[in-house]
């Protein structure tokens, strides 16, 4: 799909790309500029493995100011985006075929990094009846002997599901009886949520927090995805091993980047709020228009910037040089081919037939990728 969008770029076409998993703003210039005096100050120099000291004094208070989570600053790991923050638990503490738990509709490097490992990925479908959400009863079918982890990602890529107070509850009590599984909470889009209030399971089930890795970063809420900065709190135990393997892959991440996200998590991060109204306004838009599109089905997500609409109204339709919509990824490339609209297929998040669309982007363009989608189901027959 991308390599197909950057060719039909090249020859001129007006590809509109609603692919891509990053806000649309520009880093916040308060932020900008504490990362251009660390540069002019001469922090350029390696840093501790695990962050430096006043960016993890940052995160502790962070957790404390909006969970009541209490971790020392050995508790906590910076990383190179949540992204490495998640394979380095996983490639820390995952023996040779232990398995982890993973709901799906799911980000599609979760299965990936499992595997690469050395785990097994286990996949539970989670249908959109019940909100694309994992259901206590799933869960507890699902846990075996050799069961490491559950991942949760709340608010989700790429449905934008969000796990209430509630649920987690329902969660934490099968994982009682489970003491030797783990939970992975990925919350990177926690600050963008609509519909539902915020919660993770460290801090709905403390009885849990022994057991729990809970993993953030900047990216997402501060528009820093670039800026490649993610962070870890969990057991002292488990982040002296996932700093073991980070000493010996990258290191650290950006000294630069460290001091910039000091600026991010401490300086009232006001931004947030604008950013979250816009998404809003973005959000409620695409869902409109897409339901109104022949053979699409979207419901409102309650966070993150995705919308996951199902396509199966169009499936075996034909285009109009006559070829059948078999797959999600045919209806994908069709989109493309034909429109010049980029999204992503649901198969590469374990969802089939639905398409992710992400609303990060203008309102103009918004609107015209709608328009044209609208008009490429009107054209199917």
């Amino acid at each position: 799909m991308t390599a197909r969008a950057a060719e039909l770029r090249d020859q001129g076409v007006d590809v509109i790309t609603l692919s891509a998993g990053e806000p649309d703003f520009d880093t916040p210039s308060a932020i900008s500029e504490a990362g251009i005096r660390a540069i002019l100050y001469g922090r350029t120099k390696y840093t501790p493995v695990p962050g430096i000291r006043p960016l993890r004094e940052a995160i502790c208070n962070v957790f404390s100011r909006d969970h009541g989570l209490d971790y020392g600053i050995d508790q906590i790991t910076v990383g190179c985006g949540a992204k490495q923050v998640v394979f380095n638990a996983l490639f820390a503490s995952l023996d040779p075929g232990e398995e982890v738990v993973i709901p799906t509709p799911c980000w599609v490097s979760y299965p990936d990094m499992v595997a690469l490992a050395g785990g097994k990925p286990v996949l539970v479908p989670c249908d959109e009846f019940h909100g694309f959400k994992l259901r206590p009863e799933a869960l507890e079918a699902t846990i075996t002997p050799h069961t490491k982890w559950l991942m949760l990602n709340s608010p989700c890529n790429p449905t934008g599901a969000v796990y209430t107070q509630g649920e987690l509850v329902a969660l934490a009590a099968v994982l009682r009886g489970h003491p030797h599984v783990h939970v992975l909470s990925d919350d990177i889009y926690e600050k963008l949520t609509y519909n539902a209030a915020f919660a993770t399971m460290a801090a709905v089930a403390p009885d849990l927090y022994e057991r729990t890795l809970t993993v953030n970063g900047v990216s997402k809420a501060d528009a820093m995805t670039g800026w490649r900065v993610g962070y870890g709190a969990g057991p002292l135990s488990l982040i002296k091993a996932m700093n073991l393997v980070q000493g010996q892959t990258s290191s650290h991440t950006s000294s630069i980047s460290q001091y910039a996200a000091i600026e991010a998590l401490s300086g009232g991060r006001n931004h947030i709020k604008e950013f979250a109204s816009a998404f809003l306004e973005r959000r409620d838009l695409v869902v409109a228009k897409l339901n109104q599109a022949e053979g699409l089905s979207c419901r409102v997500p309650d966070g993150a910037f995705y919308v996951f609409p199902s396509c199966a109204g169009v499936i075996s339709k034909r285009t109009p040089d006559g070829k059948v919509i078999e797959t999600d990824t045919d209806f994908a490339m069709y989109l493309l081919d034909a429109f010049a609209v980029a999204v992503v297929p649901g198969s590469g998040f374990m969802a089939s037939p639905y398409i992710r669309m992400s609303y990060a982007s203008s309102l103009e363009d918004l609107t015209r990728a709608c328009d044209r989608i609208i008009a490429a189901c009107a054209a199917l027959s």
